[in-house]
């Protein structure tokens, strides 16, 4: 067992994430336990949480995330960093009690904030918890009722609000795969049939943390549940951790207990669904991602693309290309590919493909030039 003290270069930080990540091998596992061990999947976009699933589990369909959302067993709501997350209901008041004081915090310095000086925030949330009470509503229909109590602001800015300082759950057939449909919105407590978590206390959410992405820093903790003063937290639990350092000396916490996996040890080419938190966890992503590399991967517009991963590191990005009757992945290395990685990362996309398009009469996997 790696002793308490020591210096972990890159590699075996990103070793160890792979491992608490399941990507080193495929678990098999139900996937709402899944999502909980992962704690919250981001799910910007509608079909992210699918691919992050199907690269950790054996046996994942689609149809197994869509009846967790359509069943109310997962729900999709905005929690960290303000972006919408899946997690499972069972979380979602919880983890959204503890992100609360940072969408409080923010909410003057968010643009629909800025546009609404002066609005009284209980105000706005009784309002949108009022226009709510008798079951879902399509968030143009809520954003005009809170527009006709405030007929100075724009509808879509006090629907943001609302969506900041309440808890709203996105209802289906929204993330659910293959399915279209405007954004609906229900009060997260009325809709999972649970009362709102109040206790804002962080404990509980970093030990769940470190289990998933530790080692790390409070820096990295900090960045991922965009909240701020977490040092105290992590002295609080230094009975229940043990610690290391990196190689600038910065101090990494873990769960005491836990082995670390060999920093040699092989581990697969991989394909990592778009918004995966394995790039979103850390404020230093130096463990898996060069920092020349990252702008590759993190658009302009906020977009975290799907990447490849050899030896453990980001070495590209990919993009699907799902159609009725045919479907294509586009694999982009960022560097020429050994014979042996083309046709690893070939297998991994043919992969992919008999997941996200079963049955199609043509898939096809291409390579960009690097």
């Amino acid at each position: 067992m790696t002793s308490p003290g020591t210096v972990l270069d890159a590699r075996a930080l990103g070793r160890a994430l792979l491992h608490r990540q399941w990507l080193v091998e495929r678990r098999e596992a139900a996937p709402l336990d899944a999502v909980e061990h992962l704690v919250a999947l981001q799910a910007q976009s509608g079909d992210a949480p699918y691919y992050q699933l199907w690269s950790r589990l054996t046996g994942f369909t689609t149809g197994d995330l869509s009846a967790l959302l359509t069943g109310r067993r997962a729900a999709r709501v905005v929690l960290m960093r303000g972006t919408i997350h899946l997690v499972s209901a069972r979380d979602a008041l919880r983890l959204r009690a503890v992100v609360q004081p940072y969408l409080d915090r923010t909410l003057a310095t968010t643009t629909a904030g800025r546009r609404l000086p002066g609005l009284d925030p209980a105000e706005v949330a009784d309002a949108a918890r009022a226009a709510l009470a008798a079951g879902p509503l399509p968030a143009d229909d809520r954003a005009a009722r809170l527009a006709a109590r405030w007929p100075d602001g724009a509808p879509g800015d006090l629907a943001y609000l609302a969506r900041s300082l309440l808890p709203l759950v996105q209802v289906p057939p929204r993330g659910v795969w293959g399915a279209g449909g405007g954004l609906v919105y229900a009060h997260a407590d009325q809709y999972l049939g649970a009362p709102s978590a109040t206790d804002p206390a962080p404990d509980g959410t970093v030990l769940r943390y470190l289990a998933a992405y530790g080692p790390a820093s409070v820096a990295d903790a900090q960045k991922w549940l965009s909240l701020t003063g977490l040092k105290a937290v992590f002295d609080r639990l230094r009975p229940r951790l043990v610690t290391y350092r990196d190689v600038t000396g910065r101090e990494l916490f873990d769960l005491d207990g836990t082995e670390l996996p060999d920093p040699g040890a092989p581990v697969p080419p991989l394909l990592l669904g778009p918004f995966d938190n394995v790039l979103l966890a850390h404020a230093d992503r130096t463990r898996i991602i060069d920092n020349a590399d990252e702008r590759r991967v993190f658009t302009a517009n906020g977009i975290v693309r799907g990447t490849l991963l050899l030896d453990g590191r980001v070495a590209g990005v990919w993009q699907p290309e799902l159609k009725r009757t045919s479907a294509a992945v586009e694999l982009r290395p960022f560097a020429p590919l050994s014979r042996p990685d083309r046709d690893r990362l070939a297998a991994a996309a043919e992969d992919l493909l008999g997941f996200a398009a079963p049955g199609v009469e043509k898939t096809e996997v291409r390579f960009a030039a690097a």
